[in-house]
């Protein structure tokens, strides 16, 4: 069975500037990553990338891999990608769901919201294992943020699903609350069930980033702003 979050009926009230210019910044970086050729490519995985053996000083990188601060590295990997399918997912997922939580908190309030959601993801997937050499990258772990702080605002929020079962594919408006609620819970059950390092899925930075964004939401929104709206009549 696929669920695939396609839109939402949530209209923002305000242009989400913030998060348009994220996306931006991914593909960008993105085709950066691409222009580089495969090796290049690689070593700026490495230099850019978050290492937890690097960040907890279980290894060291090539001197000629040193292009920032090992700390830095939590910001940077949060723009790189693996691939066009992972930037993909992730900027659909941005899309539907980051314009509502910008529109709670504001432009420049939304923004480091979003980099402390994807720097608690990098620490929520270092944690079990701090001396994988594993390099971490992209901007699902921040996206996590997202979605656990649209969970809090609009947990009755229609969203409409692709959804495919063998041979039956729907279009369905399912409630936010079971949406995000069943995807947290897919990140936290595969995480259990994958070895350590041989997921190539962060699942701990998914479920990290979530419950950053859930405890973070009530400290960045406006104080006008309600937690458990309802649905979009």
């Amino acid at each position: 069975m696929v669920i695939l979050p396609v839109y939402d009926d949530n209209p923002a009230t305000r242009p989400a500037l913030v998060t348009w210019g994220l996306m931006g910044v991914c593909v960008l970086t993105f085709l950066w990553q691409m222009g580089l050729g495969e090796d290049a490519g690689n070593e700026a995985v490495l230099s850019l990338g978050m290492i937890p053996a690097v960040l907890s000083g279980e290894a060291e990188l090539a001197p000629s891999l040193y292009l920032i601060p090992g700390w830095a590295t939590l910001f940077s990997s949060m723009f790189l990608h693996g691939g066009i399918m992972h930037l993909a997912g992730n900027m659909l997922f941005l899309w539907i769901f980051g314009n509502n939580v910008e529109d709670a908190m504001g432009h420049w309030r939304y923004l480091v919201f979003y980099l402390l959601c994807g720097v608690a993801a990098a620490l929520a997937q270092m944690a079990p294992d701090p001396a994988s050499e594993i390099p971490m990258i992209g901007a699902s772990g921040a996206i996590s943020g997202v979605l656990g702080a649209y969970l809090l605002l609009h947990p009755k929020a229609n969203v409409r699903v692709f959804m495919w079962i063998v041979v039956i594919v729907r279009i369905l408006n399912v409630p936010a609350v079971i949406v995000l609620g069943l995807w947290f819970a897919m990140q936290i059950f595969s995480g259990l069930g994958a070895p350590a390092g041989e997921a190539g899925i962060a699942f701990w930075a998914h479920a990290g980033g979530f419950v950053a964004g859930m405890a973070l939401i009530p400290l960045f929104k406006y104080a006008n702003v309600p937690l458990l709206q309802g649905a979009q009549s």
